[in-house]
This record gives structure tokens, C-alpha cells and sequence, in this order.
């Protein structure tokens, strides 16, 4: 399917009242609610038949499912999913998520709308804790391996546990048979725990550290130093001990010394929850700042930094931070890049791609005014900071503290040229600006030359005269098929640029561009201002025809339309490559001349409207350049 570009702008965070209807009708949950109730008929879901094919995509049921009736944010957006009620089951039982009471449907319902919004129930095979908590809270997602974790983890769990976040903890298996054992101090291994709280507590004259842990069983708790019958809470009065929460019930929650939790737990996941997902009176807040945008291929799939020549072609998002966290001498941000919709697309092929990030110190405000960043940036300035490293997951996230002032983020996958759209979120403790180096368009043509008296003309021009007489006769003027020999005859004496021969459709374009009569023909003097542009277009094709194939690569593209005099939006230079680039993401010299002379001639018509003109119209530059050159 093809990647087209998505707008890196910072979007207003969504929440969930401002959900985007994903039914193919158009119409929300409570709309087709009416019309059933209306009409007195349960809802059938024509988008997610109750069929095998929305149940498996890659092969048939292994026993005849029976779809029965019992009598939800994703990729930074709430959507409003709709579902109806028919479950499949296998002999009267439900065949995938269930509850212990056979009457109780909510999960089984909610499941459903989750594989729908995947496109199967197989979908949803070898997910993890961390995506579905992101999938439904729309928070971001942190993992900390606690032998490699930053000295200040009880900060960062505090401060998690202000904001509202969601904590998880776990101990690492070896083997399957290790699954959900019992250790010697009563924790499980490979089991999901929850932290519910972190405080400290005067004890023998020192304040201790702990971390109270839930186990979702509701039993079965740590038996050491600090749990709930241990002797150290017979040192604290019972104010504190009331003021903590201290029972000694087997409820499956207990504190333990931050110390032993270090020691015998492996891993901590935090889901950070967005604004919406809180309670109107927490505390703290993240700020969040959201960007959709897309890798494609020939235009922004540059590949990460191993790949230089294609690096910097990537999408940037420039990120200023300018204020410290309280306290501190740093601005604390998370960053989280996700490619979205590959689970969707597993039945069509599609594997996760392994994705990552780098963050640059954003050059002088000088060297940025031309935005998008240069290759030659990126080769002779090293990262700052990167994600821990590429993998082939839904999400990549990471903790940084910069000092307060202006960076570059560059998403991307690990190798070139794979195609993906993904969402960057950008999560911070006080207020981060962000914008995408690729949003503005920004022509800059030269004014055409005055005409040069005929006895001033060079030996060049009086033999360009002499051919453009003999071809044009008596009234000098081309059409375009003489001007296609004309061109086609010169051009083929060159040394240096190598080329099959100008098309008809190339000759009209450039009358089109250059007859300022509107007979449909060419002068002279419109010719002469014509080879003016064509001999600095041919020097930039050349200058950028880096192999000296004949060909450009798409990737160079950007910088000959610069050079040129068009600064372009992503959006926008993604199309005309896709229009312009062939399979091999090469452009030859027809269709380099072809582009130049249709991009100037659309922007020459959009200035020379008047302001009312283009207010009249409702377009902006970029709109009227896809619709002029039909991209």
C-alpha cells in the first residue's frame, strides 16, 4: 500500500469525547444504537463479519467457531469503535478471553473491538502487558531492566506515581517451568505485579526507602524485611504505620525496602498516561505534544545514520526546550516513536520494522534558517542522544534530560527505503515547542533577464538565431514539435550530459511555461530567456547526478529544487517524486526538465495572483502546485 505524507505539525492532543468514528457508514456508536432501536433489531457489524476471516488470516478454524450473543485510542487518536455482540465460541463456551463467571460478557465484548480494530483475532497473537495498556489508556510506555536502571529510579517511580501512571513489575524466567514459581520470599516469578505507592519511613533514627507491591491474585505476598508481619514495623508508631496503610491482611498488597525490590525484581514498566487519562485533581501533568508523519520510499525513507547519503533525507522534528524541572539543571522529556498499523497489515505480509531515533544540538539559528538539515550536517556533527537502541517493536521510547535549548529529532527505520507511517510523541515535564523542519514551502525565483539587443548578442546566440530561423521560418516562432527538434539537436552535441532525448510533453510544458503571447508558440526572445534557465537547470542536474549515470537519484532531489530556487514541504516533494521518480527511484533528464519546468510554472501563476485571488480560491501555495501540476 502506499506511504503518503502525513503532517509532522504539532496536532492538539485528542481526548476521548473527540473519538474519530472508524465504521465504514460514518456514522458514530450512538447513531447506529438509534437506528436499531428503532428498527427492533440487534446489530450485526458489517465491517467485522462474524466470519472465519475476522477471526484468522492466515489459515482456517481448526473447529467450527459458533458466533453467539451473550443474554475501544490508538496511534495518539481516540476512535470510536463498533462491535456487535456475537462472540465466537466452541461448544457453548467461549473460545478466546473469558471470565470465571460464565454470565459475565464485558471482557470477551471488549476483546472483540480489539481484534476488530486489528483486523482479526490472530492479530492480536504475541502481544505484550505494555501495547495494550498503551492501547487502551492512550498512555506512553517506559521499560527499566533494574540492573541497568539511572541511580535516581525511586525519583522517577515517585514522580510516575504523581502523575497519575500506571507502574508494573516483574521477575525474569530462564525457562517455561519457572513460570508463576514461588521464591523462597514468597514472590512469583514471570508474574505481573502492580506498585501502588513509594514513600520512607523513620526507622532507628534513618529514613528507609519502600515501594508497596500488589499481586493481582489477591494472595500470596513477600515474606521479608518489611512485609506485613515482618519485626521492622514494630519500630514505627501507629500513626505511621495508618498513614502508609499497614495491615497485616493476606490481601496480596505489601511493602517491601526499595533495597530488596531492586535485589529481587528484574523489570519496572511504567505507562504514562496522557492529560485526558487523568483525574481532573492529580497533581502533575505531562505535557504532550503529538506528530503523525510517514517514511517513504525515494522521499523521507532515509534509514538511520549508518546510511548517510539518505540519513538526513528523513523526516526532522525540531524540538526546543526552555524550561528546567524544578530543581534541576535539565529539561526531562520522553520521547516515543511508534509505526502504526502493522498488526493490521500481518495479513498482507507486513512485519514490525525495526525503528529507533537520534537527537541532534539543532545548529545556529543562521545555519537553521534554511530548515530541513543537509547531509553534510549529519556528517560532521555527532548525535546527543538516540534511543537504547533499533528493534523491531510497535513502540521505541526514551528518557532524556538536555539542558534547556534547541534540538533536532530524526525518526527512522534501520535500513532505507521501507515505507511506514508513525506517530511521535513527545512527553514533557514543563512545556517543549516542537515543529517539523518540513512543513513550509518557500519559492525563490530569480526575475527573467531584460531581452539583449540583437547587436549585443554572443557568438552563441547568433548561432542559436541562425537555427531557430531556419526551423521556425519567417515569423520565429516554434511550436512544440519544432522546439523538440531544436532542443533535441543541441542538447545531443553536449559531452557532458547524457540523456535519450526530450519528450513532446517536455516541449509543451516549456511553452506553456515561456509564451507570454498565448498563441501556444515560441519567440525568439522567449526562447533565449528559455536556454538561460535550461543551461542552469542541465549544471544542477549534473551537479547532482552524483554517480554519473545519467540519472538522479530521488534522494538528491530536494537539494537540486533548492538550488534552484524551491524550498518544498515533505508533502509536496513526496508527490512529485512519486511522479516523477521511476522503480529504480531515479529520475533521468526529461523528467527532471519536465518537473522544473512545470514546478516554475506554477509557482510564476500562484505570484502573479493578486491577494484577493488566492483568498478567493482558498488555497496555499502547496495546494495550488498539486492542482496546477496535476500530482
Amino acid at each position: 500500500m502506499p506511504y503518503l505524507h502525513q503532517s509532522l505539525r504539532p496536532q492538539p492532543h485528542p481526548v476521548p469525547r473527540d473519538a474519530r468514528t472508524i465504521h465504514s457508514s460514518g456514522r458514530s456508536f450512538e447513531e447506529l444504537r438509534q437506528d436499531c432501536l428503532q428498527s427492533s433489531t440487534l446489530f450485526e457489524d458489517a465491517d467485522f463479519p462474524a466470519s472465519n476471516n475476522s477471526l484468522f488470516y492466515s489459515e482456517r478454524p481448526q473447529v467450527p467457531f459458533v458466533w453467539k450473543r451473550p443474554g475501544f485510542w490508538q496511534h495518539s487518536e481516540w476512535l470510536d469503535v463498533v462491535i456487535d455482540d456475537r462472540l465466537p465460541t466452541f461448544r457453548d463456551r467461549l473460545v478466546f478471553l473469558h471470565s470465571a463467571d460464565h454470565n459475565e460478557f464485558w471482557s470477551a465484548l471488549l476483546e472483540k473491538a480489539y481484534a476488530k480494530l486489528n483486523g482479526s483475532y490472530e492479530a492480536l497473537k504475541g502481544g505484550s502487558t505494555i501495547e495494550a495498556m498503551e492501547d487502551f489508556t492512550g498512555g506512553v510506555a517506559e521499560t527499566f531492566q533494574i540492573r541497568d536502571a539511572p541511580e535516581d529510579l525511586y525519583d522517577i517511580l515517585e514522580k510516575a506515581l504523581k502523575r497519575g501512571s500506571l507502574l508494573g513489575c516483574s521477575i525474569d524466567i530462564q525457562n517455561a517451568s519457572e513460570s508463576e514459581a514461588r521464591t523462597p520470599f514468597g514472590l512469583i516469578k514471570g508474574h505481573a505485579y502492580t506498585v501502588t505507592g513509594l514513600d520512607q519511613v523513620n526507622f532507628q533514627g534513618r529514613k528507609i526507602k519502600l515501594i508497596r507491591v500488589r499481586n493481582p491474585w489477591g494472595q500470596v505476598e513477600w515474606n521479608g524485611r518489611w512485609s506485613d508481619s515482618s519485626l521492622e514495623w514494630r519500630s514505627v508508631n501507629l500513626e505511621e504505620q495508618k498513614r502508609l496503610g499497614h495491615s497485616a491482611l493476606d490481601d496480596g498488597e505489601f511493602w517491601m525496602a526499595f533495597e530488596d525490590f531492586k535485589t529481587h525484581f528484574d523489570k519496572v514498566e511504567i505507562c504514562n498516561l496522557t492529560p485526558d487519562a487523568l483525574e481532573d485533581n492529580a497533581l502533575h501533568r505531562w505535557e504532550v505534544t503529538v506528530h503523525q508523519g510517514s517514511w517513504v520510499r525515494g522521499s523521507t525513507a532515509g534509514g538511520c545514520r549508518n546510511f548517510l547519503n539518505t540519513f538526513w533525507t528523513n523526516p526532522q522534528i525540531k524540538l526546543s526546550l526552555t524550561e528546567k524541572d524544578e530543581g534541576q539543571d535539565g529539561c526531562t522529556f520522553l520521547a516515543a516513536l511508534m509505526q502504526k498499523d502493522r498488526r493490521k497489515l500481518k495479513r498482507f505480509g507486513a512485519n514490525m520494522l525495526t525503528i529507533g531515533y537520534a537527537i541532534y544540538q539543532c545548529p545556529d539559528k543562521d545555519q537553521d534558517k534554511d530548515g530541513h538539515l543537509s547531509r553534510d550536517f549529519f556528517r560532521y556533527n555527532a548525535s546527543l542522544a538516540r534511543s537504547k537502541t533499533f528493534i523491531n517493536l510497535r513502540e521505541v521510547s526514551g528518557r532524556f534530560q538536555l539542558p534547556p535549548g534547541d534540538y533536532v529529532l530524526i525518526p527512522s527505520t534501520f535500513e532505507p527505503h521501507q515505507e511506514a507511517d508513525f506517530c511521535l510523541r513527545i512527553f514533557s515535564e514543563k512545556r517543549a515547542v516542537t515543529r517539523d523542519l518540513d512543513e513550509n514551502t518557500d519559492i525563490d525565483l530569480p526575475e527573467p533577464p531584460k531581452p539583449t539587443p540583437q547587436e549585443e548578442e554572443t557568438e552563441e546566440e547568433r548561432q542559436f538565431r541562425a537555427l531557430f530561423q531556419r526551423i521556425a521560418g519567417e515569423d520565429m516562432e516554434v511550436t512544440a514539435e519544432e522546439l523538440e527538434y531544436v532542443l533535441n539537436a543541441v542538447l545531443q552535441k553536449s559531452k557532458s550530459l547524457k540523456f535519450k532525448k526530450l519528450s513532446l510533453l517536455s516541449c509543451k510544458n516549456i511553452i506553456s511555461l515561456m509564451d507570454t503571447s498565448g498563441n501556444g508558440k515560441l519567440e525568439f526572445e522567449e526562447f533565449r530567456v528559455f536556454w538561460n534557465k535550461l543551461k542552469h537547470w542541465m549544471s544542477l542536474f549534473l551537479q547532482f547526478d552524483v554517480d554519473k549515470s545519467g540519472t538522479m537519484s530521488s534522494y538528491e532531489l530536494r537539494n537540486s529544487l533548492k538550488a534552484a530556487g524551491f524550498q518544498l514541504s515533505g508533502h509536496l516533494l513526496q508527490l512529485i517524486i512519486l511522479r516523477y521518480a521511476d522503480e529504480s527511484l531515479q529520475l533521468d533528464f526529461d523528467d527532471y526538465l519536465n518537473c522544473m519546468v512545470r514546478l516554475e510554472n506554477a509557482s510564476r501563476v500562484f505570484q502573479s495572483l493578486s491577494v484577493e485571488n488566492k483568498d478567493f480560491i482558498h488555497l496555499n501555495i502547496n495546494e495550488f502546485i498539486i492542482l496546477t501540476m496535476n500530482i
